[in-house]
């Protein structure tokens, strides 16, 4: 026990003295946040560019139809020609013309009006166009028919489904796909800490054998000593930077973003979406059904998935780094691990694409079940599941217990397997292995 203390020990001071992983350490916050106050920056000049639009309006049906508003400004051009339109709104540099043909039928003068640029128009200033543009043609034949825009109104109603589930509480669309997402997040999180700092490990090996310091250490210790020293060492020294960058760069994020006088508060959708339309979709929100998200929102488990995070982070951690030693114990450089790496990566990548494709649509299904319960895929599926909680209409207890059970288990069989490789790979220079060979060392006793 005291061998392997001391391994821990030394594989996490080397690590966090490592000048690289110093450097790292300090820049990697600083460059996250200088990309995010950038384009911070840059979006909120891009919403400050006021576009303006020039409208030489020949017809009698939209006068006063374009008002400025968010996404442009409008001039009026009226009793010229359209050339010299044109050639007015080149030379002053607007973005662009709207020409509206004259004619008697609104119809065949909406399909002949033409919006004259430089370049291709933004989908945000052709979307508002048309809209006004068909917003008038509506009102325009309703006049014609002598109907009230009121009575279509009434008739283009959309009506939606109360959700209420079997306890008779009331629900809301979408809250499982959200919960999936928030659950995905956590995922992703595994994922990454498992794909860079698993290569950590594998690199430490690689270097100590083929600096031949490994056979100095193998001769007072044993390989599997080693092997999980080595993998509880790097990885505390990975948790260790990890929690610098979260708390430094969230602190320089919102000293950066105070300075550039910009409220976090109002970092939203807000931004994309017109002053009208936004009116539109406060007026038509329900205070009920805000209260119901939010609602939601708290119910998620919040204590369950935080620690459930942190157990199947620190199992898909050990598995994965226990198969990363393996591979550096049986490679003499880091060119030669590519062959073993696909494999590795393959099942990660999978519980993502799998994990976002059948837990979305169906978190209880056979599929996501499965692969909540499959020890190489628990770790990221299972997390995207566990925010629709636990027990009742969540995760059932006994999927949970056996999805922990299954990764014990298989993290103890994999040390076993990589103990076994590692033994024997760890001291053999010169060759490339392949997969037969590998296995031959398997049946080493």
């Amino acid at each position: 026990m005291d061998k392997l203390i001391l391994i821990i020990k030394r594989e996490y001071l080397a690590k966090v003295r490592n000048k690289s992983f110093i450097v790292l350490t300090i820049l990697s916050p600083l460059i996250i946040v200088a990309m995010i106050a950038l384009v911070v920056y840059l979006a909120k000049v891009n919403s400050e560019e006021k576009r303006i639009v020039a409208v030489l309006d020949e017809s009698p049906f939209f006068a006063h139809q374009f008002e400025t508003g968010a996404e442009a400004s409008f001039m009026d051009f009226r009793d010229i020609p359209l050339q010299e339109a044109i050639d007015s709104v080149h030379s002053l540099g607007y973005y662009g013309l709207l020409h509206i043909p004259s004619g008697n039928n609104i119809d065949s003068v909406a399909e002949n009006i033409q919006f004259y640029t430089k370049e291709s128009p933004s989908l945000d200033i052709l979307g508002s166009l048309e809209g006004k543009i068909s917003a008038r043609v509506r009102e325009e034949k309703l006049s014609t028919l002598q109907i009230a825009p009121q009575v279509i109104n009434a008739l283009d109603k959309n009506y939606e489904m109360n959700i209420v589930n079997f306890s008779g509480e009331k629900n809301v669309k979408g809250i499982s796909e959200f919960k999936a997402f928030i659950g995905g997040g956590f995922g992703y999180l595994i994922m990454m800490f498992i794909i860079i700092y698993g290569a950590f490990v594998m690199r430490s090996v690689i270097e100590e054998k083929t600096t031949r310091i490994i056979e100095v250490i193998i001769s007072s210790v044993k390989p599997f000593q080693l092997m999980l020293g080595k993998i509880i060492g790097t990885s505390l020294a990975g948790i260790t930077q990890f929690v610098i960058w979260i708390v430094s760069a969230g602190i320089l994020t919102y000293v950066v973003l105070s300075v550039m006088g910009i409220e976090i508060d109002t970092m939203h959708s807000r931004a994309n979406i017109s002053p009208e339309a936004m009116h539109t979709l406060e007026a038509s929100a329900s205070q009920d059904t805000i209260q119901l998200y939010v609602n939601e929102l708290v119910k998620i488990p919040w204590g369950t998935l935080i620690v459930s995070f942190l157990l199947y982070f620190s199992l898909g951690y050990l598995i994965y780094s226990s198969i990363y030693a393996a591979i550096g114990a049986a490679v003499d450089n880091e060119t030669d691990t590519q062959q073993f790496m696909f494999p590795v990566i393959t099942p990660l990548m999978l519980a993502i694409y799998v994990g976002f494709f059948s837990v979305f649509e169906n978190p209880h299904g056979p599929i996501a079940v499965a692969f909540s319960l499959f020890p190489l895929t628990s770790p990221i599926v299972m997390m995207m599941r566990l925010p629709g909680g636990v027990g009742g209409a969540g995760v059932p207890w006994w999927q949970l217990i056996t999805s922990i059970l299954l990764l014990i288990l298989t993290f103890l069989f994999i040390v076993w397997l990589a103990a076994k490789i590692y033994r024997v790979g760890i001291l053999m220079y010169g060759k490339k292995p392949s997969y037969k060979e590998i296995y031959r060392w398997l049946k080493y006793k």
